[in-house]
């Protein structure tokens, strides 16, 4: 099973943070296993070859989530 991971990043669509060693919090478009792209926001090292942990949503959660970031009083 661990053998089949593979991952494509279809597009880049943002950087939210820049941390330590290069590592970037991105938004990316990502097709997981060959599957159709989703949303994910992760850490990603300098050279997309290593990940941190993330979330990975469909067009429906990210437009939820964009709601509900919108209606969001910020403190």
């Amino acid at each position: 099973m661990a053998d089949d991971f593979s991952f494509e990043i279809v597009e880049n669509l943002g950087i939210v943070s820049e941390g330590k060693g290069g590592w970037k919090l991105e938004l990316n478009l990502v097709s997981w296993g060959g599957r159709p792209a989703k949303y994910d926001l992760r850490s990603w090292s300098p050279d997309h070859q290593k990940m941190g942990k993330g979330s990975t949503l469909s067009k429906e959660e990210l437009v939820a989530l964009k709601d509900l970031l919108n209606k969001l009083e910020i403190k």
